[in-house]
């Protein structure tokens, strides 16, 4: 198991029995049901024995004249993990794309698992067989036999082969193979689903999952698993007939009674003409209309009318942040009156889970249920569906788990975008299998695909590539979207559908060239349909469209206007929190004067700003500083801290709180809120300031209005999202800046001389701007009215100046990473602006990398998806909890949760020098109080009351927090959160 897997070394003996034969001599000798000895799949002249043999060839290398055994090694091989590059002394080899290049021919024992030992006795078991091999079983030789005669008939028909450039074949086969291995592993002593065998085999393929006993013998499994995969595959081209559909649906159907909302039904009527082509030839939308005009209903209303009207639609709508409200799934609910038995939401834990219908459980007691937010992650969670599981055969017979039953069941499906990526990404343990069979029977909405980070990309390419390979259709929602991201998914999904037309279109054609894909792009003001045969047709179509959108952004009414705020820092390092909280506060208290609503009850002044920050640390500091410096007389600030580094529990509270205040639809039905309505009378003060002190996590995801903002640059996409939370309900035209915008970021002074747009932000080493003062980087009109403009048109090449200007610098770094160059063509090197033969560079991996390099060899290993990992997190990180103290009522001390790799956890006290309690006299100081908990064991005390549990518990399910690993450990308060201690 450890020096060389069982696959591996199957390898060798199909190897070895193949041999020098062609494809038709092997499979005609395998045909043949008679029984023979072993010897002839281990013959010691041809049985490669890695470690013992000197220089034994790669077996890829010696099946090359038999490309059918070949796909059949890779099968074998694959059919747990895909390759990776070996660990030679602990470390990989760097990686060149031009390892991609005959990829096959490079794989050797290596690739599969990493040898522990070279001693030749250890070595030498891996390769005896005393019990012989089963294939010489006589069930197992029919079996094979009537297999073998068919794949000759197959051999000879024209127009077959070259199985390994086929990635809809191999990896179809390859789910297929893994869903009856998954399946009939898990069949119990007894299951009538079990194939009878002569008892008395000496071998065990597994043991009972329930009682650790041998389960199955390895001939019953081989046998098993081969019927059981026949089935599937015979099945799989069925698959979604019985499923769900939402069909008929009068609110999908229905024509807008509003104005603003027009343009669905014409968006919906533009597919309506499309539904019967792009059936047959893939679709790819492009929705680009502003915030505020409907995007959700109308993918829904899209999609919707894509589908035949009387099956109804199948579509997974994802989300691309590692955490989203329930806001999209509600938004579904309510305007189309789904029932719990056609949405499905993937949600994130249990205790997530758990907290959210604590808090409906409340909001339905205190009437304020339209405000609860449910989170959900990219973990390990439950798929929330009151619908029928077992409509579908297939899915009765291979899906024994529940949940992923549910996933694929329901019609239609809310998660994020972290729960459909393993169809690509899942590298062992057949993660791949639910997501994979989602998008074979059903469409895709991928909603906001440009806030993913720009080094999540490429895993954002394959699964549009896998969309269109599994014959979906896509539809991208952004009003912000970049062209180079747009051409880059295309080219994707383009050269993904080529692949599904080749092998499942309606007229298969012989290579994988893609059809004329059904294109459509829409948005408040426009609609447009095309059919593009290549990506330059829709590169210009897209232009055009993004050029109209353009200009009539332009005249549409300014609700945001903001003003340039000089950010200077003197003295010392340690000075500058408190410099820069100061110039927070007055920039706050001028927004509120300018920017605020009168509280009906009081007159008292009332304004919600948010201050967003680029990092954790420095917020932290400025947020102590706030407290210490005070607020100015007769001003009353409430401060809320707000990002990603609290106790599950409270970050929960926190955005219960700010969901229900910034929800400013009915601006005056803030003022009833008890939470506010208190601090309001409690305070004497005429002017009260609500400030969120945020990181980049209040940008997107989370539907909040704020009054007016100060903001931390980090990208122009950065500022255009968070310019979006302000006015995001309301529509009052702007005459006074409500946004102030620092010329600099805390970065820059940080590390001066370096890149500091960067963690978040686009600028590198390799791709650096030549200053760090927007006053330079923006010109007026692009900073002074924050819109998507910028973000949309690219200017053109000859005005292209990334090392000047910002918004050039996230069109090179997008370009960079999504567009493949034409082989020997100029391209620019976008970092330097220097402009150089495509063919003369050296070879660099992109997006664009996974569906480019022929024929298909990038697909047949993982070394894109280790190379360019979805959410890469190169910070160690742990799992802590803060766990109440025995015998206290007021204590609590800070655990550290370790797993021993077996499914259990132990509890370690952190030491007490990296476990640093911030003082509550630090978040408290003249006319500022913190807006948040304040007191945690009180906190955990009413939630534990509340939810009938005992206060450990209760601290167990939602006092955890996962934070990066810091030498010098933790500070902490309930109201700040987790930072590293200083």
């Amino acid at each position: 198991r450890n020096q060389y897997r069982h696959e591996w070394v199957s390898l060798r003996l199909f190897e070895a029995f193949v041999g020098d034969d062609d494809d038709a001599k092997w499979l005609a000798r395998l045909a043949a049901p008679t029984a023979e000895d072993d010897s002839s799949w281990r013959d010691v002249l041809r049985l490669q024995r890695d470690g013992l043999d000197p220089s034994p060839c790669p077996p890829f290398v010696r099946l090359v004249h038999a490309p059918l055994a070949q796909a059949i090694g890779w099968l074998v091989l694959t059919h747990h993990r895909l390759p990776v590059l070996p660990t030679i002394d602990g470390e990989r080899p760097t990686f060149q794309a031009g390892l991609l290049k005959n990829v096959l021919s490079r794989v050797d024992a290596g690739w599969n698992e990493t040898p522990t030992s070279t001693d030749a006795n250890v070595i030498g078991r891996y390769w005896e067989f005393p019990h012989g091999l089963p294939v010489t079983n006589m069930l197992w030789r029919q079996r094979a036999a009537r297999v073998a005669q068919r794949l000759l008939k197959l051999h000879l028909q024209p127009g077959k082969g070259a199985w390994l450039d086929n990635p809809y074949v191999m990896h179809v086969s390859r789910l297929c193979l893994m869903l009856a291995d998954h399946h009939y592993s898990s069949l119990g002593t007894g299951d009538k689903r079990r194939v009878r065998v002569p008892a008395g085999y000496p071998l065990y393929a597994n043991t009972d999952r329930v009682s650790r006993q041998p389960n199955q013998t390895l001939d019953e499994h081989l046998l098993g698993v081969a019927q059981h995969s026949g089935e599937v595959t015979h099945a799989l081209p069925r698959f979604g007939d019985h499923l769900a559909r939402l069909a008929r649906h009068k609110r999908l159907r229905k024509r807008s009674n509003d104005e603003r909302f027009r343009w669905q039904d014409k968006a919906a009527d533009i597919a309506a003409t499309m539904r019967r082509r792009s059936d047959e030839q893939g679709a790819f939308i492009v929705n680009m209309a502003s915030t505020g005009r409907g995007k959700t209903l109308a993918n829904a209303r899209i999609i919707y009318a894509l589908a035949d009207p009387e099956r109804g639609m199948r579509c997974a709508f994802a989300m691309g942040l590692r955490t989203l409200t329930l806001q999209t799934g509600r938004a579904f609910r309510d305007l189309l009156d789904l029932g719990d038995d056609e949405l499905a939401i993937r949600v994130g834990g249990s205790a997530s889970r758990a907290l959210f219908e604590h808090h409906e459980l409340e909001a339905e007691r205190t009437g304020s249920a339209s405000a609860q937010a449910l989170l959900i992650d990219g973990g390990e969670g439950h798929v929330v569906f009151e619908g029928n599981h077992d409509a579908d055969p297939l899915l009765r017979r291979i899906m024994d788990d529940p949940q992923a039953r549910a996933l694929l069941a329901a019609p239609v499906l809310v998660c994020t975008i972290d729960h459909l990526t393993p169809a690509t990404e899942s590298q062992r343990g057949g993660r791949q299998i639910a997501p994979m069979l989602r998008l074979m029977s059903g469409d895709l909405v991928l909603d906001e695909p440009d806030d993913f980070d720009i080094d999540d990309l490429p895993a954002l390419t394959r699964l549009v590539h896998w969309a269109g390979l599994l014959g979906a259709r896509v539809l991208l929602s952004s009003a912000t979207l970049p062209p180079a991201l747009v051409r880059g998914l295309f080219d994707a999904y383009r050269n993904g559908r080529g692949h599904f037309q080749r092998n499942r279109g309606v007229r298969p054609q012989g290579d994988a060239r893609a059809p004329d894909i059904c294109c459509a792009w829409v948005d408040e003001f426009h609609q447009a349909q095309r059919d593009c045969p290549d990506s330059a047709a829709f590169d210009a179509e897209h232009r055009a469209f993004a050029a109209k959108r353009h200009a009539r952004l332009a005249q549409e009414p300014v609700l945001r206007r903001s003003a340039l705020l000089p950010l200077v820092l003197a003295g010392h390092a340690e000075q500058w929190p408190a410099q820069f909280a100061r110039l927070v506060r007055d920039a706050a208290v001028a927004l509120h004067a300018a920017h605020h609503s009168l509280d009906p009850g009081s007159a008292k002044r009332v304004s919600f700003g948010l201050v967003r920050m680029a990092n954790i640390e420095p917020l932290y500091d400025a947020a102590l500083a706030l407290y210490q410096i005070g607020a100015p007389a007769g001003i009353r600030v409430h401060l809320c801290t707000y990002h990603s580094q609290f106790p599950l529990f409270i970050r929960s509270a926190i955005e219960k709180r700010l969901d229900g205040a910034l929800n400013r639809r009915e601006p005056e039905a803030v003022f009833g809120l008890p939470d506010i309505r208190e601090r309001l009378d409690r305070h004497a003060e005429p002017d009260h300031l609500f400030i969120v002190l945020g990181s980049p996590v209040t940008e997107v995801g989370r539907d909040h209005d704020y009054d007016w903002a100060v903001v931390e640059p980090s990208s122009m996409r950065s500022l255009i999202q968070l310019a979006g939370r302000v006015q995001r309900h309301r529509a009052s035209v702007c005459t006074v800046p409500n946004i102030q915008l620092f010329s600099h970021n805390l970065r820059h002074f940080r590390h001066l001389g370096k890149p500091a747009f960067c963690k978040p932000g686009f600028e590198t080493e390799r791709f650096a701007l030549n200053s760090h003062d927007l006053a330079v980087l923006l010109a007026p009109h692009e900073r002074e009215v924050i819109d998507a403009r910028p973000r949309i048109v690219a200017v053109s090449t000859d005005c292209f100046e990334p090392a000047a200007r910002l918004v050039d610098l996230e069109h090179a770094r997008m370009r960079h990473t999504m567009l493949a160059p034409a082989p020997g063509s100029a391209a620019e090197d976008a970092g330097t602006g220097r402009r150089q033969r495509a063919s003369a560079r050296t070879p660099q991996a992109n997006a664009a990398t996974w569906w480019n390099i022929a024929p298909a060899d990038a697909l047949l290993t993982a070394l894109l998806q280790r190379h360019q990992p979805f959410r890469r997190d190169s910070v160690p990180r742990v799992d802590l909890l803060l766990r109440p103290v025995d015998g206290s009522d007021d204590e609590y001390e800070l655990i550290q949760l370790l797993d021993d790799g077996r499914g259990r956890t132990s509890f370690v006290v952190v030491d007490h020098s990296l476990n640093h309690r911030v003082p509550d006299s630090a978040v408290v100081g003249v006319g500022i109080e913190a807006w948040g908990v304040t007191n945690y064991m009180q906190a955990l005390a009413e939630l534990a009351a509340e939810m009938g549990l005992s206060l450990p518990d209760c601290a167990r399910r939602f006092g955890t927090v996962t934070l990066p690993k810091y030498d010098n450990g933790w500070r902490f308060h309930p109201a700040l959160g987790f930072a590293k201690r200083r």
